[in-house]
C-alpha cells in the first residue's frame, strides 16, 4: 500500500483545505512522523476529532476524503461528540464511499479515476470487485441515501453542506 496511493503531500494541500472548509471541517496538517490524533486505523491514516481532520504529508488522500465524508454524513448529534470512531451503519458507510468519489472530482489533479485506483489498492471491498464497478453499477442505495439527506442534488453533485 505504501507508495501506491496518492498522499496529501502529493497534491496542493490548500485545495483540500478549501474543499473541507466548505463543510466546516478544518484540516490540521501535522509534521511527518507525528502521531495522528483521532485516527481510527492508526499509522498514517487520517483522524477526526470534533471539527478537525488530522493528517500528515504521508496520509493517503482517500483516507482524508473518507473521514471527511463521515463528518459530512453523520447526524449533528454524532458530529458534536466526534472523537476517532465516526460510527454509522452500513448504508451510511456506502454513502461515505460514494461521496468521497464525488469530492475527489473537486480536487485538481485527483478525480474519481485516481480515487478508484487508490481505494482498490488500499483494500476497500465491494461486491462487484472494484470501487469503479460498485460506483457505476451497484451504488444506487448510496446515491439515494445522500439525496434523501440533502447532501447531493438531483444530478448527484455535492451540495456543499453537512447533514442537518
Amino acid at each position: 500500500m505504501t507508495g501506491t496511493v496518492l498522499t496529501l503531500g502529493g497534491i496542493a494541500a490548500a485545495s483540500v483545505e478549501a474543499l473541507l472548509g466548505r463543510y466546516g471541517l478544518h484540516l490540521q496538517i501535522l509534521e511527518p512522523g507525528t502521531e495522528i490524533p483521532g485516527s481510527y486505523w492508526g499509522e498514517r491514516e487520517a483522524g477526526l476529532q470534533a471539527d478537525r481532520l488530522y493528517a500528515r504529508p504521508d496520509t493517503p488522500l482517500h483516507s482524508i476524503l473518507h473521514e471527511a465524508c463521515h463528518f459530512i454524513c453523520m447526524s449533528p448529534a454524532r458530529r458534536s461528540a466526534l472523537d476517532t470512531d465516526a460510527g454509522g451503519d452500513d448504508a451510511e458507510e456506502s454513502a461515505v464511499c460514494y461521496l468521497q468519489v464525488l469530492l475527489a472530482d473537486a480536487l485538481p489533479g485527483v478525480g474519481r479515476d485516481r480515487l478508484f485506483r487508490d481505494m482498490d489498492a488500499w483494500g476497500y471491498s465491494f461486491r462487484l470487485g472494484s470501487a469503479r464497478a460498485w460506483f457505476e453499477g451497484d451504488a444506487q442505495e448510496a446515491r439515494l441515501w445522500l439525496r434523501a439527506r440533502g447532501l447531493t442534488d438531483a444530478a448527484d453533485q455535492p451540495i456543499g453542506r453537512c447533514r442537518a
